[in-house]
């Protein structure tokens, strides 16, 4: 079985290279970058597996993925990655990608999906593409009700007080107080304003 790896950082390379012919019956190829790794598809003869790290020189995210599974027969290509998060992963996979490893992985388990993938099997860990994802949550949001967001969205789309209201199904007096409490936990002077902190915080 003939695996390539292309990762710009040594030691890590050197490491995936450890394990895998530690493994037996894998022999390796390693490169540094995204460049060297096509020319070595280009000359043959085929490998079983090729890893491409995400985030290596001359990758290009996905675009590198997608243009080397064109190069050599049909290559089957894996993405290795420290930082991607489930959508790369997901849409790796969807664009025809061998596999996605996190580097995270235990040794034996990569091994394993090393062997898998080259098998003509498509892996991805299960607790990673399962795993509920951090949503960061917007420092201005925290300090507001859900009722003050609400308002606050009407307002960034240049609604009235009584649309606000009407869409929101409470009467225009209590709009009334729940802008007083906005602009003042926002620091605007006005709705325009309000509305303006909103879009620069990113928050709609």
């Amino acid at each position: 079985m003939r695996i390539l790896i292309a990762d710009d950082h040594d030691l890590l390379r050197d490491t995936l290279v450890m394990f895998l012919e530690n493994a037996g019956g894998i022999e390796t190829e390693a490169v540094g970058t995204y460049g060297d790794a096509i020319a070595m598809i280009d000359a043959g003869p085929a490998f079983d597996l090729v890893l491409l790290d995400f985030n290596m020189p001359g990758m290009n995210g996905l675009d590198g993925l997608k243009s080397a599974l064109t190069h050599g027969d049909g290559q089957r290509v894996a993405l290795v990655s420290g930082e991607a998060s489930r959508k790369i992963a997901e849409d790796a996979l969807e664009a025809g990608a061998a596999g996605f490893v996190p580097k995270s992985l235990p040794a034996k388990s990569l091994v394993n999906a090393v062997r898998f993938m080259a098998m003509g099997e498509q892996y991805a860990p299960i607790d990673f593409m399962t795993a509920e994802e951090e949503v960061e949550e917007n420092p201005l949001a925290a300090n507001l009700t859900e009722r003050e967001l609400q308002v606050l969205k009407g307002l960034t789309e240049g609604k009235s007080n009584k649309e606000i209201a009407r869409d929101l199904d409470i009467s225009e007096p209590t709009i009334k107080l729940h802008m007083k409490t906005l602009y003042r936990k926002v620091g605007a002077a006005n709705r325009t304003q309000a509305a303006l902190i909103a879009r620069e915080a990113g928050l709609f």
